[in-house]
C-alpha cells in the first residue's frame, strides 16, 4: 500500500473532487511548504483536469497525467473511439515514481467508483487491487445519500481502503441544505465511514490562501498518516 498517497474519488462525474484536490494542494502549499507534493490524475478524458491543475499548482508541485484521451467519455470507448490501448501499466509506474520522489501524493480519480477504466474494470478494482487510500466525495444535493450507499457498497466489495467522506457544495445555498439533503450522522449511520470534512461553494478557486484554510479545519489525521501532516508555520494572506 502506498502510505504517502491519497486518492480523491467520488460517487459520479462533476461531484467537486477536483476541487478537493485543490484544497488540499492548497494546504500543502501553505501549510507544508517544504514538503515535495505530487499530484497525478489517473487518466484523463476530454480537456479539463490537466489544464486545470497546471493553471493552478506552482513550480514546488509535480504534475503527471500518464493517460489522456481527447474524447469525454469512458476510458474504455475514447480509447477504442481513437485507436488506442489503455495500459494501466503506465499509469501504475507513474504513480510510484511520484510516491518514491515527492512526501505525499495527491490522486484524482475519474468519475465515480463504479466508472469503468477498462472493458474489466471499474475505478473500484482498481484502487482496490493497488491499495490505495481512499476519500469518497459526496455531494449535497438529493439522492446523494444513497448514491454515497451505493459507492461504499461497491467500496467494500472492492476492498477499497476507504477512509472518510467529504461533502461538497456545488452551488452557493448547498451549505445551508446540509442537514436536509445529505445529513453527516445519517451518512455515517448506513455507510459506517466518518464524514471528515465539508467543501463550501468558493467563488474564486484560484484563491489558494482560502482554499487552505478551508481544508485545515478537515480532520485530515484520519485521511493521512501523521508524520506527513507536519505542519510548518506560515501566515496566511
Amino acid at each position: 500500500m502506498l502510505q504517502n498517497c491519497l486518492l480523491i474519488a467520488g460517487t459520479d462525474t462533476e461531484v467537486g473532487k477536483t476541487v478537493v484536490s485543490s484544497a488540499l494542494i492548497a494546504y500543502w502549499r501553505y501549510f507544508l511548504p517544504f514538503s515535495r507534493l505530487g499530484v497525478i490524475k489517473l487518466l484523463q478524458t476530454g480537456v479539463g483536469d490537466r489544464q486545470w491543475y497546471e493553471k493552478f499548482c506552482d513550480e514546488r508541485t509535480v504534475l503527471k497525467v500518464p493517460l489522456e484521451y481527447e474524447t469525454p467519455v469512458a476510458p474504455p470507448i475514447a480509447a477504442a473511439l481513437e485507436g488506442k490501448a489503455i495500459d494501466l501499466g503506465v499509469v501504475w509506474r507513474a504513480l510510484l515514481e511520484l510516491s518514491d520522489a515527492q512526501d505525499f501524493v495527491i490522486a484524482e480519480s475519474l468519475g465515480s467508483l463504479g466508472s469503468p477504466i477498462t472493458d474489466e474494470l471499474t475505478v473500484a478494482d482498481l484502487v482496490g487491487q493497488w491499495k490505495l487510500p481512499t476519500v469518497l466525495v459526496v455531494p449535497v444535493k438529493l439522492g446523494s445519500i444513497g448514491q454515497a450507499i451505493a459507492q461504499v457498497s461497491l467500496a467494500r466489495e472492492r476492498k477499497v481502503n476507504l477512509q472518510g467522506i467529504i461533502l461538497s457544495c456545488g452551488t452557493p445555498d448547498a451549505f445551508d441544505a446540509i442537514a436536509d439533503l445529505t445529513p453527516p450522522t445519517m451518512l455515517q449511520q448506513f455507510t459506517q465511514v466518518p464524514v471528515v470534512g465539508i467543501m463550501p461553494h468558493v467563488e474564486n478557486l484560484l484563491d489558494g490562501s482560502a482554499l487552505a484554510k478551508i481544508a485545515a479545519n478537515w480532520h485530515l489525521e484520519k485521511l493521512i498518516p501523521p508524520q506527513y501532516l507536519q505542519p510548518q508555520a506560515l501566515s496566511l494572506p
